[in-house]
């Protein structure tokens, strides 16, 4: 349901929730599309918090955004999980359809793969990943669509290195993995995506290669990373995290309004100024 004459909610939930900067894509996308009786807020939800929520949600609801910690947790309060969403078991989107049930989605995979088409990086041959919690098994979904070969995970624990090679079984990714200690090593790969929490790669700046080809860092804030920093000023490729956050939310603007294509350069530029303004 779409138009300027229909009051229709969405909204991000998550915990903590404070610093996302998805009501200002989303409101971005709604100015610029003419969806004036359109609304997009946040909310601190948990997981003991998530059933109480969603028996809440009246017939304006059209679709939430999800993050942290609620991406698995949402799976059984929704009606049906696309293909993509169950090959990670991770949701971060539910669209309410027109009939009453709830659609669970993950934009987060083909996000990262538009973001990295969007900088010309369609295929690579080998690739790395830095980390191993749930976005780095994203990460391995969307290599899966982008990587013709092996794709090799620096961890911490060999918990996290099993976990990481089931995942590649399950997304028929050739996975290899290797102990952080060696994370040095991953910085040669044609792609190196970072997937760790701030400050976790700062000391893996020093290692950047003269010529080093493309990293893909899901941090937005702070930005850049040092990781990111060394990386471009030695004429490397950089994603940032920010590119991941609009092309996802591109897809969810998509999913939950109707609209065939969501105002990319509109929602890019207001999260560019949300964060120089942070």
């Amino acid at each position: 349901m779409t138009g300027t004459d229909s009051n229709r909610r969405a909204a991000v939930l998550g915990s903590p929730i404070a610093h996302s900067l998805s009501p200002v894509l989303h409101r971005a996308a709604y100015a610029e599309l003419g969806l004036t009786g359109w609304s997009y807020d946040r909310f601190d939800v948990d997981e003991a918090g998530l059933p109480g929520f969603f028996e809440e949600l009246g017939a304006e609801w059209a679709g939430l955004s999800l993050t942290m910690p609620l991406k698995r947790a949402v799976i059984p309060l929704v009606d049906e999980i696309s293909e993509t969403a169950a090959s990670v078991e991770a949701v971060n989107t539910v669209v309410f359809t027109a009939d009453g049930r709830r659609r669970g989605d993950n934009t987060d995979i083909p996000g990262m793969v538009a973001a990295l088409r969007e900088r010309g990086i369609a295929t690579v041959d080998s690739a790395a990943i830095l980390g191993a919690g749930a976005t780095a098994s994203s990460a391995l979904a969307a290599l899966a669509r982008v990587c013709t070969g092996e794709v090799v995970a620096y961890v911490r624990s060999e918990a996290r290195a099993a976990e990481m090679r089931q995942w590649g079984e399950r997304l028929d990714v050739p996975v290899r993995t290797r102990d952080w200690a060696h994370a040095e090593e991953a910085l040669g790969a044609p792609l190196v995506i970072a997937t760790t929490p701030a400050g976790a790669t700062d000391a893996l700046a020093g290692a950047v290669p003269e010529r080093p080809a493309t990293l893909f860092d899901v941090l937005y804030d702070p930005w850049p990373t040092a990781l990111a920093a060394r990386w471009s000023a030695y004429g490397g490729a950089v994603v940032g995290g920010l590119d991941l956050l609009v092309h996802q939310a591109v897809l969810q603007v998509e999913q939950m309004t109707g609209v065939p294509s969501a105002p990319l350069e509109a929602m890019r530029k207001a999260g560019e100024h949300a964060l120089a303004a942070r």
